[in-house]
């Protein structure tokens, strides 16, 4: 159910922030500073795809929508080239691009990401010599996919309209039991939550 969604949504964004009180005032200070999500930031994900997935929570709240959607294997395949390209020695780049390649591109991939035949055979041609932009157009062609489809529909999705929401939006006395008191720091729940 929706609920449930807001509640692992919740869980998932909380536990990838994992704000750890037991460790050093300094450390706490830099963790809220650093953890805090304004709905300016969370408006900002409304402007491109680019600005979401560059954008820690934002990549987090997106893979969860994905994973609803049960497409996310796209943007594992996204997150997977842009590590890739910061690969520093010559020697790792064959056996990484294999990796991707075996586990999103290759006819038999447990995690096949939808290629035309033409890119799929381009990226295929490219393992032959692995180089930093080998997967530049496959990664080009499902960051469009993303983009063009399950991008909008994330849009529409409590997984954002619950993060953009102002406090209280929607949830009334008449929706609600009681009101929960919403905040987008990382010591509460970020979903706001209708119980």
């Amino acid at each position: 159910s929706a609920k449930d969604m807001k509640h692992r949504l919740g869980f998932l964004l909380q536990k990838s922030d994992s704000c750890d009180y037991s460790s050093s005032q300094g450390k706490k200070e830099k963790i809220s500073s650093s953890q805090r999500l304004s709905q300016e930031e969370v408006r900002k994900w409304a402007d491109s795809l680019e600005n979401l997935i560059h954008h820690d929570r934002g990549l987090a709240a997106f893979r969860a929508f994905l994973k609803s959607e049960y497409s996310e294997e796209n943007i594992e395949f996204w997150v997977s080239c842009e590590e890739y390209k910061k690969t520093k020695s010559p020697a790792k780049l064959s056996p990484k691009a294999r990796k991707i390649y075996d586990e999103f591109i290759s006819v038999q991939a447990t995690k096949e990401v939808n290629l035309d035949s033409c890119t799929r055979e381009k990226t295929s041609h490219n393992m032959l010599e692995p180089t930093l932009s080998c997967f530049d157009e496959a990664q080009r062609k499902i960051f469009t996919l993303m983009e063009k489809d399950s991008y909008r529909r994330f849009l529409k999705s409590p997984y954002y309209l619950d993060l953009v929401s102002p406090p209280g939006a929607g949830c009334g006395p008449e929706n609600c039991k009681r009101n929960h008191t919403h905040s987008l720091d990382c010591n509460s729940n970020i979903i706001s939550q209708c119980a």
